[in-house]
């Protein structure tokens, strides 16, 4: 699909047509649980109007009846924290790993109670490590001793789980666990190591296994701002599920979903300077960060002329972060010229984007947040907003528009000053084409 415009349908996960091996991952339907994302600050958007003095938009006090009506209805079933059960999912493997008999599950350690973690050397390379962990040798990481390095350093921090070949993201959470690297240096390496390999259970079927890699570096040390990769063992501050991918999963921040394999089993570091992600095999871009977008939550498909028309969304907020979300309302007939696919002369407005909740929702106890969250405040506010990896909200009220059909597209602008999809369009890198609804005005 080109950038030029991308068209609402139902939400459902779009795989590429070629996939390695016999098990292709199963798309779902997205989460009911992703159209609550805002309902706390959609709300308060829409309230506080005439005390922020938003141009062209009327104060709460001078509202019809009517425009309150649409206004809640807009805002109604809305809210941030994805719970667990709600969350879209695309998983491979047959039979499901975490669909097993009890039994089998405690046998090869997809329970907490007999999880285990490899971290050893490439047998195909040359690194160095004079502690490697493994079952053979009898001193695989278990739970119990990840949760005795949880007491000194665990992390709890904010993201987006969203798939590269997806235009909706599977859910928003909150995910604990300890940094990789604490794991990494408790293996000794000196030398030779380039990469991090990784993958998960696959029912001792090769054709089932689900690989992903990272760079060294990227394990080691965390750019400015951003989060470390982790052994995530919760969500939500409820212990991983199997369908999320639990006892423990890889959890990498800045990427897409497929980074973060479920049902971890084995980590091996190697010399191999070459990635060996089983998504490279399908013209996937495997060290992509994620993108900055926006997409439509409320999005009426007719409305009264001389009636206001709200209209909500949400910005899977990328590497390049979160300037602006903006709205463009084009008559049918209008047509665009052929030599600006991105529509970069369009007559672009600003939405607002709006605050952090106040209640976080999710399976959080009373929907509140934790103490120790990264990048918040001791009062429970994040230190800047938005923030990056994570989901935020816009809204806005359209006054004024005539009788007649229009398309009506939304966009982000980061804090680069680009345009999405720029500057990275390639779908095959993220999905972040521009998307549109049509809206018919009545007289």
């Amino acid at each position: 699909m080109s950038g030029r415009e991308s068209i609402i349908r139902p939400s459902v996960c779009l795989m590429p047509s070629k996939w390695l091996g016999h098990n292709p991952p199963r798309p779902m339907f997205l989460s009911s649980e992703l159209h609550r994302q805002h309902l706390e600050v959609t709300r308060r958007y829409f309230l506080q109007l005439g005390a922020v003095g938003v141009a062209a938009l009327k104060p709460l006090s001078a509202w019809a009846d009517s425009d309150q009506a649409l206004l809640d209805e807009a805002t109604a079933d809305l809210g941030y924290f994805t719970p667990q059960d709600d969350f879209g999912t695309v998983e491979r493997g047959d039979p499901l790993p975490y669909q097993l008999p009890l039994a089998k599950r405690l046998e090869v350690g997809l329970e907490r109670e007999t999880w285990k973690l490899d971290v050893v050397p490439d047998p195909e390379s040359n690194p160095q490590m004079g502690n490697p962990l493994s079952r053979a040798k009898g001193n695989a990481l278990d739970f119990q001793a990840l949760l005795k390095l949880g007491e000194k350093h665990a992390v709890r921090f904010l993201k987006i789980m969203t798939c590269n070949n997806i235009g909706a993201p599977l859910g928003m959470g909150l995910w604990e666990g300890v940094p990789l690297r604490h794991v990494i240096w408790a293996t000794k390496p000196t030398a030779n190591i380039r990469r991090v390999f990784y993958h998960g259970h696959h029912n001792n079927d090769p054709k089932q296994m689900f690989r992903s890699s990272l760079p060294i570096g990227r394990v080691l040390e965390d750019p400015p701002g951003d989060n470390p990769v982790i052994l995530c063992y919760k969500l939500n501050g409820q212990w991983l599920t199997g369908k999320r991918g639990g006892p423990v999963r890889m959890l990498v921040p800045d990427a897409y979903g497929f980074k973060s394999v479920k049902w971890l089993k084995s980590v091996l570091l190697t010399n191999n300077y070459q990635a060996n992600d089983t998504y490279a095999g399908g013209n996937n871009d495997i060290d992509s960060w994620m993108k900055t977008m926006s997409r439509f939550h409320y999005k009426p498909e007719k409305a009264k002329a001389g009636e206001p028309i709200p209209v909500t969304g949400w910005a899977q907020i990328g590497v390049g972060g979160l300037s602006k979300v903006q709205i463009w309302i084009n008559p049918k007939d209008n047509e665009w010229p052929e030599d600006d696919p991105y529509f970069t002369r369009a007559p672009w407005r600003d939405a607002t984007i709006l605050p952090p909740p106040t209640r976080w929702g999710g399976d959080l106890p009373g929907g509140r947040l934790p103490d120790n969250v990264r990048f918040f405040e001791g009062n429970g506010q994040p230190k800047h907003w938005p923030m990056r990896y994570t989901l935020a909200h816009w809204a806005t009220l359209l006054k004024g528009i005539a009788p007649g059909n229009y398309d009506v597209r939304c966009r982000t602008i980061d804090l680069n000053g680009i345009a999405q999809p720029m500057p990275r369009p390639f779908r095959k890198s993220g999905r972040n084409t521009i998307q549109r609804f049509s809206l018919t005005v009545e007289g």
